[in-house]
């Protein structure tokens, strides 16, 4: 057993937890950081292709869902784009805009991790890299204890920020929900969010690694969710950073057993009526050709072979045989591509998860409010952002809004030290 009885135990050193370390240490308290992958932040280096969109100027509450989504606001007020802009460039991170998307100077994810490992450094917060916690428990005095294979550790208070499960490699592998739930927390089963979105049909695999620009909306019974932005067909189903935003709602309804349907706009640039219009053009114009070659420079050739094949129309059949129906047949099917969803792929994908402990069982400092002294952060608690930046976003929030409180709570306690 460890004699030193640290201010907190933070267990996990990614995003959250490394705030709540860094905000606590601050206001001087002793820290101790427990990372069971071999380096800090494993899973900041792979953020935003390795550039890591750490925030977006864009802020709506509707981009951060959950259960009790509307409880997340006053947490991420108190630790705005503002104070997280501010933060980062205290600590070395000069602020990148592109399109509202915040990225660091250097484009590379590297620096904000490393930026994160140095001022913690700096504030003498203790990290110890390979270790895992096996089990948390809470003693009679108060106390809490981190146990793990290189012994335990005694804090006075503990941060549960392990992540969720999604990315496991690098690192979320699921344990902080065990640990949660043996302090008496509720866990939300954890689903993918951010992630691909399957479909049956045999045609994906035809137009596997097509490209192009479109809608999704996503339709759960009387309820529909719209995307807009590249779309990317893949083998297993359909892909892109609009079929991810809306992917979360296609887990819950799945796992729930509702039937979800995708229906694609693949050509917004026109309405249905000008669409017919430019392809009966096409099929005059060029009506010696083959349909297919008729369709040419609309749409890529795999996707104008499948949408020829869906309306029941021979590719290499003369243009000319075809009229004006069978054209605002085709015109529709563009506009309004249906696949029934089938699944998701899985937390290994997946760039985010739902479920967690519900907002409900914690204050907006993140303290339970069932285990006075425990604090659960990031990804663990029910909250999942959208692609931008915001899963970030709720990671440097919610962990600064443990990271001061504990402060505030241990700090008079302790000895400040000298850390310039």
């Amino acid at each position: 057993m460890k004699t030193e009885v640290y201010d907190t135990i933070v267990v996990g050193g990614g995003a959250s937890g490394m705030l709540a370390a860094i905000f606590a240490a601050e206001a001087g308290c002793s820290v101790l950081v427990l990372e069971q992958k071999d380096r800090l932040c494993k899973k900041i280096y792979a953020t935003g292709n390795g550039k890591c969109n750490f925030t977006n100027r864009d802020w709506k509450a509707s981009y951060f869902r959950g259960n009790d989504s509307s409880l997340a606001e006053p947490v991420l007020r108190s630790f705005s784009l503002f104070d997280t802009l501010e933060f980062f460039k205290r600590i070395g991170i000069y602020p990148k805009e592109r399109n509202g998307y915040y990225y660091p100077n250097s484009e590379q994810a590297a620096s904000v991790a490393e930026s994160l490992g140095r001022e913690a450094g700096r504030l003498h917060v203790q990290c110890l890299t390979g270790i895992r916690v096996k089990n948390v428990i809470k003693k009679k005095d108060g106390n809490f204890i981190a146990e793990t294979e290189n012994g335990s550790y005694t804090g006075k208070s503990m941060v549960l920020a392990t992540g969720g499960k999604a990315s496991p490699v690098h690192g979320s592998d699921g344990s902080g929900y065990f640990f949660a739930k043996s302090f008496g927390h509720t866990i939300i089963p954890p689903l993918p969010a951010i992630v691909q979105l399957k479909a049956d049909e045999k045609f994906f695999k035809t137009l596997s690694g097509v490209r192009t620009d479109g809608a999704i909306t996503l339709h759960i019974g009387k309820e529909s969710y719209t995307e807009e932005g590249e779309l990317l067909f893949a083998a297993y189903g359909l892909s892109g950073i609009p079929v991810m935003q809306v992917s979360r709602y296609a887990s819950v309804a799945l796992a729930q057993k509702k039937t979800v349907t995708a229906e694609l706009d693949l050509f917004r640039a026109l309405s249905v009526e000008d669409l017919t219009e430019e392809i009966v053009r096409r099929f005059r114009y060029m009506k010696k050709n083959t349909a297919e070659e008729a369709l040419g420079g609309l749409c890529n050739h795999k996707l104008n072979y499948v949408l020829l094949q869906k309306c029941n129309m021979e590719p290499t059949k003369p243009a000319g045989m075809y009229e004006k129906r069978e054209a605002a047949q085709l015109a529709g099917k563009l506009k309004h591509f249906t696949v029934k969803i089938t699944g998701t792929n899985g937390f290994e994908q997946a760039q985010a998860c739902t479920g967690g402990v519900p907002l409900t069982e914690l204050t907006e400092s993140m303290e339970s409010k069932l285990i006075p002294g425990l604090y659960i952060t990031g990804e663990l608690a029910d909250i999942d952002g959208t692609c931008g930046g915001y899963n970030l976003q709720w990671a440097w929030s919610s962990g600064a809004a443990a990271g001061r409180k504990i402060g505030g709570t241990y700090a008079s306690h302790t000895t400040i030290k000298n850390r310039n």
